[in-house]
């Protein structure tokens, strides 16, 4: 497992009983969490003196509990990279700090490239990932079906004092854009990927992650360039196994390219306990 342990603006404090404690910044939040299945004590005044706390409601969705003069956003930092956090509907952020070890990742494979290098982020939400290639040195093209999710990694991007940098930002349907850049022979030397567990393809029909992600992974592999630098596929999707994406990556980007694929679960340590929350999977092809 990969974690993200070097975080100074963000902490995971406890967990238990279906929630975890976190620190952003100076703010404390309780949100909701399906892998914490273990109980908790919640002894300790961190519990109860939070600045926020989403309650899940039993028919579905759930809503924020406001007990401070709570800023309806603020900023934290990894190293350089900086990100306006906002709570959302669905309990969510705008961040998902567990990602800082593939920030991490991608920012070496475009430094240690010493060449241009220009990077395709599909499903790129708030763009973390954006921003960390974008930091490194790449071209980058930002891409989300949610005109508010580019928005905000536009904003995230301008913290960083990246508004000057090559960043292009799409808000455009996933499959229909990487079927627009094969036809346009547009290749790019890294494609990262975040896909959602189930969506609407490009015509509108209904799909599920387990359905489509090889084909579009295979169509994804038609926009790299010759010698490509890396391929990360990310998923939260529930009882989906690293091994599976390994396996697709080894089948479709390696056959092709050549070089190596990993893949593993990535996770956050949990300051009260020592033990580890894991937040999701992901699947790593790079070259050689």
């Amino acid at each position: 497992m990969l974690l993200a342990d070097d975080w100074k603006d963000y902490e995971l404090i406890d967990t238990g009983e279906g929630e975890k404690l976190e620190r952003w910044g100076k703010y404390y939040l309780r949100r909701p969490d399906p892998q914490v299945i273990w109980p908790s004590s919640k002894k300790g005044k961190a519990w109860e003196k939070v600045d926020a706390h989403y309650h899940r409601s039993k028919s579905g969705g759930g809503s924020w509990e406001f007990f401070s003069d709570l800023p309806e956003r603020w900023t934290v930092s990894y190293g350089n990279l900086k990100f306006y956090v906002q709570p959302t509907g669905f309990k969510h952020t705008g961040l998902f700090p567990e990602q800082a070890v593939n920030w991490k990742w991608i920012m070496k494979k475009i430094k240690e490239a010493n060449r241009p290098v220009s990077v395709l982020n599909l499903f790129a939400y708030t763009g973390g990932a954006t921003v960390a290639a974008a930091y490194a040195g790449a071209e980058v093209c930002h891409v989300d079906a949610a005109k508010g999710m580019v928005n905000w990694a536009k904003e995230n991007i301008a913290l960083t004092g990246l508004a000057d940098k090559p960043v292009r930002f799409i808000t455009d349907d996933v499959f229909k854009f990487v079927q627009r850049e094969k036809r346009r022979g547009r290749k790019y030397d890294g494609i990262i990927m975040d896909p959602p567990s189930y969506g609407r393809g490009p015509k509108g029909e209904v799909w599920k992650i387990e359905d489509a992600l090889y084909s579009f992974i295979d169509e994804c592999k038609d926009i790299l360039k010759p010698e490509p630098l890396f391929f990360l596929v990310n998923s939260y999707t529930t009882g989906f196994s690293a091994t599976v994406i390994e396996n697709m990556l080894k089948m479709i980007v390696k056959r092709k390219f050549g070089g190596k694929v990993s893949c593993g679960e990535v996770g956050l340590p949990i300051k009260v306990s020592g033990l580890v929350l894991p937040c999701g999977i992901y699947g790593r092809w790079e070259d050689a």
